[in-house]
């Protein structure tokens, strides 16, 4: 019996659909609405389901699934060079037909809802810390206007701020309103954020895998539940070098001709991710610093990363350090084993 390949070109009410045989030739096309959309994943017989990786594109990979299908996510990157002349629904699903046979394409898993549901939950807290970020440099610069200098941090400048006013006869009542009304906001905001952070905690705590990701120097509860929420199958990474390079960690390559050009961190993948991590190789160095001057002794992540700082500097040790956090990362995943600092 053929296999039948149904590759999907996702949207909001509109799915593109084409039906392809065995040897990849499309046999039927459909242009259906979502209500259409599901009642062929419902009698269709098992097949297996295309469609580019992104968020709803889960949602349809867990359905296809439950109704027997095969659901192959491709990253949307790989699948664009096999669009052929111009880009058209028709044309996105034929291209998810040739990637899908092509084999080279390494597909996404499909993310389970706790996964998913972790992962809004950091989308809606970064959302909101850049909104209490962006609402401070307002408020500092304001009062910077009206000639009133707040305090450096971003806590202490909060707290002071109604000091100020109450200090400050020269502010105009209407700006003064207007102020008092953003220093409310950000604290209701830092409530939210709060909150954010006790629910990832919690499920920190709950889920025996970002137990083990948290005894990695760098790592919290912040930067575990991301990993887990985002990457997912961990295993479907050959080794570390591939998990930090799907971060972006890694050396970008000019080679050419037996000769080999290694620059910049490609910034590939997850950017909030990225971030995290290097945060944490940050904190890695800081505490190693620390260490070094207090006398206490240095472990051998410690010292390598002093060493890195010494021969390269601090912000390119940092990122190195990044690096090697990941390759850890990906260490205690794949072999469920907490990390022991030598």
């Amino acid at each position: 019996m053929e296999r039948t390949t149904v590759a999907v070109d996702l949207a909001k009410t509109v799915f593109e659909v084409a039906v392809a045989n065995e040897r990849g030739q499309v046999t039927e096309r459909r242009r259906l609405t979502r209500s259409q959309f599901t009642r062929l994943l419902r009698m269709q017989p098992p097949s297996r389901v295309v469609m580019e990786a992104c968020g709803m594109a889960h949602h349809w990979g867990r359905f296809a699934q439950e109704h027997g299908h095969e659901a192959m996510l491709l990253p949307p990157v790989y699948v664009r060079p096999f669009v052929r002349r111009n880009k058209t629904d028709r044309a996105d699903a034929e291209a998810l037909v040739d990637a899908a046979r092509s084999g080279r394409i390494p597909a996404v898993p499909v993310k389970r809802i706790e996964q998913q549901a972790v992962v809004g939950l950091h989308r809606v807290r970064e959302q909101w810390v850049t909104t209490r970020t962006a609402r401070i440099n307002a408020l500092r610069g304001l009062l910077r206007e009206q000639g009133l200098t707040v305090p450096v941090g971003a806590r202490l400048a909060v707290e002071r701020v109604p000091a100020l006013l109450d200090e400050a006869t020269s502010v105009p009542v209407t700006l003064r309103h207007v102020l008092l009304s953003m220093h409310d906001e950000i604290r209701t905001l830092e409530t939210r954020v709060e909150m954010v952070d006790r629910q990832l905690r919690d499920l920190a705590d709950a889920d025996p895998v970002t137990a083990k990701l948290q005894t990695v120097p760098g790592i919290g509860p912040l930067a575990a539940t991301a990993l887990t929420g985002t990457v997912g199958h961990i295993h479907s990474f050959g080794r570390g070098r591939q998990f930090a390079s799907w971060l972006g960690l890694t050396p970008r390559e000019y080679s050419s001709g037996g000769r080999r050009r290694l620059g910049r961190i490609s910034k590939r993948g997850d950017r909030y991710l990225r971030c995290l991590l290097t945060n944490g190789g940050r904190a890695v160095l800081v505490a190693a610093i620390r260490r070094r001057r207090s006398g206490r002794p240095l472990t051998r992540l410690h010292q390598w990363a002093l060493d890195v700082r010494d021969r390269s500097g601090y912000n390119k040790a940092t990122v190195a350090v990044a690096n090697k956090l990941a390759r850890i990362v990906w260490a205690v995943w794949t072999r469920d084993v907490p990390f022991a600092a030598a």
